[in-house]
């Protein structure tokens, strides 16, 4: 086997962008995932690479970043994992750190989709090389769904994607069920192709599809990301930038860091139009959830960025304020979630 190349930029940027980064996943049987992640956590943590990746016994997915030599001791690792040998990998690079620490976790699902006996290891729709996906699109009886989370849609999406809008991708079934038939009705033929980021949503989403019964099902290889890589920008049908989940936010053709930055109360990507608009207060709220918080919350949000502050003024990495947005984060959700069961229980009382 040829081992890919690291750098998908030319050597004269490493002195700029000395950070390599790498997404990947891969569908493949692991009878015991957790025998595999206290050694795969060793290799990251004695090579410097940091970021976050996924176990579980259909395979392994994420994202990591660090010195060209520490990436490529981590995937030899992963490549020695079963049925990871031809693991595919997207590379891009960044002019420093985007992660915090290192995480290796186990998971019941590499991407969660709730839905149980949707295996892409052992159906899928069929891939498209970015080579050929403009040919697709061209195509006035495919129909294009955008699988990705709403705020990702809004900072960048394919010519004709229709956006779900979905907030999780565990909202993805329910509402292809619901609008199945409207979205066949606009084809003269059932042909449905699907994207995300880097290609592993829709490995499930296209076998979720062909579950259902769909025979004519495709979605692009190596995601969003191989697209950006590989077609050039006068050719593209992309438009917009791709929020990637690290810190650099967004990147936009070629790979290259986007110009978008990340609201720290509410993790939504801005703007420098939102940035300018008097609802914006760094690390307190912007345009997209001014007056979501009480004084207290905003508070907590004010001191979390004064702490972060200083730690950057100390040449430090502000991890608890990271962690407890985070937690402040999953709990919002929690709650909001709870809110939902109990409208729902009400209204099938009524």
């Amino acid at each position: 086997m040829t081992a890919q190349p690291l750098a998908p930029t030319p050597d004269t940027q490493n002195a700029a962008l000395p950070i390599c980064v790498a997404a990947l996943y891969r569908f493949t049987p692991f009878a015991n995932p957790a025998d595999l992640r206290g050694p795969l956590q060793d290799v990251c943590t004695a090579t410097g690479v940091k970021g976050i990746l996924l176990l579980a016994s259909e395979g392994i997915n994420g994202t990591i970043a660090g010195t060209d030599a520490g990436i490529e001791a981590v995937l030899a690792h992963i490549r020695a994992l079963p049925g990871c040998a031809d693991i595919e990998v997207k590379f891009s690079r960044a002019p420093e750190m985007p992660f915090l620490r290192m995480k290796v976790r186990l998971k019941k699902e590499i991407v969660t989709m709730g839905v149980e006996g949707t295996d892409p290891n052992h159906i899928v729709g069929t891939y498209v090389p970015p080579t050929e996906w403009n040919a697709l699109l061209k195509d006035p009886d495919t129909i294009l769904i955008d699988t990705r989370n709403d705020y990702e849609v809004a900072v960048g999406t394919f010519e004709g994607a229709i956006d779900p809008q979905i907030k999780t991708f565990r909202e993805f079934p329910a509402w292809f069920r619901q609008h199945r038939e409207e979205l066949l009705a606009k084809g003269r033929k059932p042909r449905v192709a699907m994207f995300c980021t880097g290609g592993i949503r829709c490995e499930k989403s296209t076998a979720f599809a062909k579950a259902e019964g769909l025979d004519e099902v495709y979605h692009l290889q190596g995601g969003i990301l191989k697209y950006l890589e590989t077609v050039p920008e006068a050719e593209s049908l992309w438009r917009g930038e791709c929020f990637v989940f690290d810190q650099r936010v967004t990147v936009d053709h070629g790979l290259k860091p986007g110009e978008l930055e990340l609201c720290h109360a509410c993790r939504t990507p801005i703007t420098a139009e939102d940035k300018a608009s008097p609802k914006f207060e760094t690390g307190v709220s912007c345009p997209h959830c001014y007056g979501q918080w009480d004084e207290a919350r905003r508070a907590r949000h004010a001191e979390r960025e004064r702490q972060a502050r200083l730690a950057e003024q100390r040449g430090e990495a502000h991890l608890g304020a990271n962690m407890a947005e985070e937690r402040a984060r999953k709990r919002q959700q929690r709650e909001e979630e709870k809110r939902r069961q109990q409208a729902l229980r009400q209204q099938h009382a009524h």
